[in-house]
């Protein structure tokens, strides 16, 4: 947390698909999320999410990789449903979250609803780039450094169109 009381961090994330759903004997009911983006561009995006009943606005550097600058500010749920309604781009990511820990290690599996339906993600958010961590049985291919499993890509190329093509 910075002096005046906003976030920033370094997030170092890993992003993986599935090869089964075996991770569900350990997930619990998940959180409904609803996000959209005011602005993505090759320097950063700024989003606004709905996670659950809170709101945050978050502005994540579009470097591509496991490494990237993040900052998020809670808002007030009745402004981040104008901004998704009136100023976000559409259609908007809707996804279910599923939160535990494996290991010793809090994995994040996000299950994409929507234009996005089909798609399942794995994340692992590490203290440093070379941290080491075991890989669950369930974990397949890892997509960190592939843009198009980026949420602020499937606004614009939503997984129905690009898995339709064998891509």
């Amino acid at each position: 947390m910075t002096a005046n009381g906003k976030t920033m961090v370094t997030e170092i994330e890993r992003k993986f698909l599935l090869r089964n759903d075996d991770w569900r004997a350990l997930a619990g009911e998940g959180v409904a999320y609803r996000q959209g983006y005011l602005v993505g561009s090759d320097r950063a995006s700024v989003r606004v999410r709905l996670e659950g009943e809170q709101a945050y606005l978050n502005i994540k550097s579009a470097t591509l990789g496991i490494e990237r600058m993040e900052f998020e500010y809670p808002i007030p749920r009745e402004d981040a449903e104008v901004l998704l309604a009136r100023l976000c781009q559409q259609p908007l990511i809707e996804k279910r979250r599923y939160t535990f820990m494996y290991e010793g290690k809090q994995w994040e599996i996000d299950v994409f609803e929507g234009d996005n339906a089909g798609l399942v993600v794995a994340e692992i958010e590490l203290q440093s780039v070379d941290e080491e961590f075991v890989r669950p049985p369930w974990l397949g291919e890892e997509v960190s450094d592939d843009p198009r499993y980026y949420n602020v890509s499937l606004v614009t190329h939503p997984y129905r169109e690009w898995r339709e093509q064998g891509t």
